[in-house]
């Protein structure tokens, strides 16, 4: 009998799925790549901003070097964008790195994390990856019941896990109802409020949450440049909150995690507000382009906060995975969420207006083939 390494909780791990790349459909079905449309994870339509192209050129000429461990210049960015001081804020490798940080930095073995059914799969993963216990409260609508999650947090409970808006449902849940939420929340819990997709929001869903961390010491706020700002392949995140928490997260992130090219692209990106409202005009008429498709198509769909939708495509436990396949052959790709527990949904991210259309004519096929 072979000998078995590393602890029984870090074997029981799922590996991430993440969405096919094109290159891989590509070779799968036999399409060409310029064909394909990607729909499948959450990205930027628009791509890199050139003004993040512009100053990645610039930084090149020092990739010999190592990048500042710290993110001074980052740092600064940030600190006067949230109007906190620089020390108050953590750099991860995409806001992944951010969640993992806290289960590692806040949480002990056998120690409790909660997080709520259908929301981000990393939560699930950092708190196995630290042989942590899990405590999953039951979706409401589709989104978080924050009664519910207050009310499952135990004398073991270290760290909360809220997804504002969720991935990936999209819902949504209002600002006060999350302070009210922080208000229950005893002092030696910590909650993660993971804000990815917030720049997506509408001008009167928007809250302040980077206040929120001046009154409550027990949370962080995590945001991400891989959605609104572009720059997904770059891999850059950040966390808000107060010394006492980001000490330690600096105390187990590894020293180079964000590298130079991208802590000038983020930089660059943030200031660049006309970016952002392209994105911004550009998703919601995307939402609405599919929001009307899927009424027609008579589909149910969550209504969503975020840059992506998730719909009904099937009422059998195996009608993701079979229509996925559909719109793959057709050179379509989305996410298929069954690993999530919804095996009859795709969630399908928001592209350029062409994008979207080649989705709904591919899905209304796609429908038709699976329904004869």
């Amino acid at each position: 009998m072979s000998k078995q390494y590393g602890p029984d909780y870090v074997r029981a791990i799922a590996p991430y799925q993440a969405g096919k790349p094109i290159s891989e459909v590509a070779r799968e079905f036999g399409l060409d790549e310029d064909a394909i449309v990607k729909l499948a994870s959450n990205e930027n339509p628009f791509g890199v901003p050139e003004s993040a192209k512009e100053a990645m050129a610039a930084a090149a000429a020092e990739l010999g070097r190592y990048p500042d461990a710290n993110g001074f210049e980052l740092k600064a960015a940030l600190s006067k964008r949230y109007d906190v001081p620089a020390d108050w804020i953590t750099l991860g490798n995409g806001s992944n790195d951010i969640l993992e940080l806290a289960a590692k930095a806040f949480v002990e073995k056998d120690q409790a994390v909660v997080y709520a059914q259908y929301s981000f799969a990393v939560y699930a993963l950092a708190t196995q990856g630290i042989g942590a216990r899990h405590i999953v409260v039951p979706a409401r609508n589709h989104g978080h019941d924050l009664e519910a999650m207050a009310a499952a947090i135990d004398a073991d409970t270290r760290l909360v896990f809220i997804a504002n808006p969720n991935n990936p449902t999209g819902t949504f849940i209002p600002g006060v109802e999350i302070e009210a939420f922080l208000r229950k929340v005893p002092a030696n819990v910590v909650v993660v409020l993971d804000e990815a997709y917030n720049e997506y929001l509408a001008e009167e869903d928007q809250y302040d949450s980077a206040a929120w961390v001046k009154r409550y010491p027990n949370l962080m706020v995590s945001r991400t440049f891989s959605k609104a700002y572009g720059l997904a392949g770059l891999r850059v995140g950040f966390g808000i909150a107060q010394p006492a928490l980001t000490d330690l997260m600096n105390r187990v992130r590894q020293p180079f995690n964000v590298n130079s090219l991208a802590q000038a692209a983020a930089i660059a990106a943030l200031n660049d507000s006309a970016f952002l409202e392209r994105g911004a005009r550009n998703n919601a008429a995307g939402y609405q382009q599919f929001v009307e498709a899927f009424e027609q198509m008579g589909l149910e769909y969550v209504p969503s906060y975020g840059n992506f939708v998730l719909v009904k495509v099937g009422k059998d436990l195996a009608a993701g995975a079979r229509v996925n396949l559909a719109l793959l052959k057709q050179g379509v790709i989305v996410r298929p969420v069954g690993n999530y527990g919804l095996p009859e949904w795709l969630r399908i991210s928001i592209g350029l207006p062409r994008e979207n259309a080649i989705l709904i004519a591919a899905l209304q096929k796609a429908l038709a083939g699976d329904r004869e």
